[in-house]
């Protein structure tokens, strides 16, 4: 996996949500709208029609007492009468709705009052509503329409406007993924508006800022620490030289020599940091500077180059030793296609003279052959280190694969990445957890690309890919 912090997953954009959430607030604000103005014009439309009919009762009544006739729409005892007002108990004016249709007649508001006494006529007038609620229907048409059309003018306008609020926070949310993958100049600069994002965006800016200064005060420290410790812990080497031969002298020069290669990393890493490593490249074969680097670090390592033939490629296998005078290393060609066999013989691994049937090379890649032998030397001797033999080394093409056969990374490695003096977990032994950051930094150097990940059957397993 690489050693950068995965990228974050999609997820559905803040524009859309503020213009679906602005949407239904809308269709919302409309149907409570429109029912609020149907209702209200509804009951009005009632209570005018009670009031037409209640009027037009009192006028018929008055005709019917002076002259005995009755007033237009004036009825006596008419079976449509609701039975609400067929039996009133007194002699005044009483009203009732009547919802029955009856072609253009319907809904309707009826009036009635007794002509006299108890058990007298009842002279009734109806008020018919059906004009008034035809009305009423084209109004809510109409609202309907306006709703549509106010709908459809603030939906572009609030993705408009939350377009703007989300290119805002995405602006934001970029420099702080930026600072967390630790490029800690990312700023978010000036940002207008003078709102939450705004503030957001100031102190995250703020934040970098901090994060800057305490991250350049302690790597300035690092480095003064590991500067100043280097001229005492050269003279501790030197005067080891003194003590008397023994197991002491043995202990105490192999404490020293750690304590040395421990302040020597720690100046690579502070120079990394400051950037002030330049890499020197030059056109050199990938196999031959890999198969140094192996045995320069004094373990065993199977070592395996895949070479291109005429037809096939092939492989080529051995076992890298530390460089002992007189150790000859055989390497055993696999084909790629059957009935291909042959076997290489050669001195010391590191001597540079071979000789064998094989014929092939692997690629020649410009690159800095001291970064890259200090790439794979700190994957290889993190692999002695923390996981278990055998140790595996493959060059194929471009790419470098280190492998071991320990408990392999960490989870919390294979997140976030190699961290200085922390090796990840308890099982994958001692150390000052500085060879990863240091292959790290030096493959960005390079240009190049450092995955760390676990292989599916177990063991940790480092992948270099150089640049074409």
């Amino acid at each position: 996996m690489p050693s950068l912090p995965r990228p974050r997953p999609s997820r559905a954009s803040l524009r859309w949500k503020i213009a679906a959430l602005a949407a239904a607030t809308a269709c919302l604000v409309a149907a409570a709208v429109g029912v609020l103005v149907h209702v209200w014009t509804a009951t009005d439309i009632r209570e005018r029609a009670g009031m037409r009919a209640f009027n037009a009762v009192y006028s018929a009544m008055d005709v019917y007492r002076r002259t005995g006739a009755l007033a237009d729409g004036a009825e006596l005892d008419p079976p449509e009468l609701p039975d609400a007002l067929r039996h009133p108990s007194d002699g005044t004016r009483h009203t009732a709705y009547d919802g029955r249709v009856d072609g253009n007649i319907g809904p309707s508001v009826w009036a009635a009052q007794r002509t006299g006494g108890p058990g007298s006529p009842l002279l009734a007038v109806r008020a018919n509503m059906s004009s008034e609620l035809h009305d009423l229907r084209r109004l809510d048409a109409v609202m309907a329409v306006a709703s549509l059309v106010a709908l459809a003018a603030a939906a572009p306008l609030a993705v408009y406007g939350a377009g703007l609020l989300g290119r805002r926070l995405r602006r934001v949310s970029e420099t702080a993924g930026r600072i967390s993958a630790g490029d800690l100049d990312a700023r978010t600069g000036p940002t207008k508006g003078g709102d939450e994002v705004a503030d957001i965006a100031a102190t995250v800016d703020l934040m970098a800022d901090s994060l800057g200064r305490r991250l350049r005060t302690e790597r300035q420290f690092t480095a003064d620490v590991a500067h100043e410790l280097r001229t005492p812990v050269g003279g501790l080497l030197a005067a080891v030289d003194l003590l008397p031969p023994g197991e002491t002298e043995d202990l105490v020069r192999g404490r020293v020599r750690d304590l040395r290669a421990l302040v020597e990393d720690l100046l690579e890493i502070s120079r990394l940091d400051a950037g002030a490593e330049q890499p020197v490249r030059a056109h050199v074969p990938l196999d031959a500077v890999v198969r140094e680097a192996v045995a320069r670090t004094g373990f065993d390592v199977e070592f395996t180059r895949a070479v291109p033939r005429t037809g096939f490629d092939v492989e080529l296998t051995e076992t890298v030793a530390p460089a002992r005078p007189g150790a000859e290393s055989t390497e055993t060609v696999a084909p790629a296609q059957s009935g291909a066999e042959s076997t290489e013989t050669g001195p010391a691994p590191g001597t540079g003279s071979r000789t064998g049937t094989g014929t092939g090379t692997g690629a020649t890649v410009e690159t800095d052959p001291r970064r890259l032998e200090r790439i794979v030397a700190n994957l290889v001797v993190n692999a002695h280190r923390h996981g278990a033999a055998p140790v595996e080394v493959t060059v194929e093409g471009r790419t470098v694969v280190v492998r071991d056969h320990g408990p392999g990374f960490p989870a919390e490695l294979l997140r976030d990445g190699p961290r200085r003096f922390h090796t990840g977990a308890r099982e994958r032994g001692s150390g000052h957890g500085l060879g990863l950051t240091i292959a790290l930094g030096q493959a960005r150097l390079l240009g190049a690309e450092l995955l760390l990940d676990n292989a599916p059957d177990g063991g940790a397993v480092a992948t270099l890919r150089l640049p074409d």
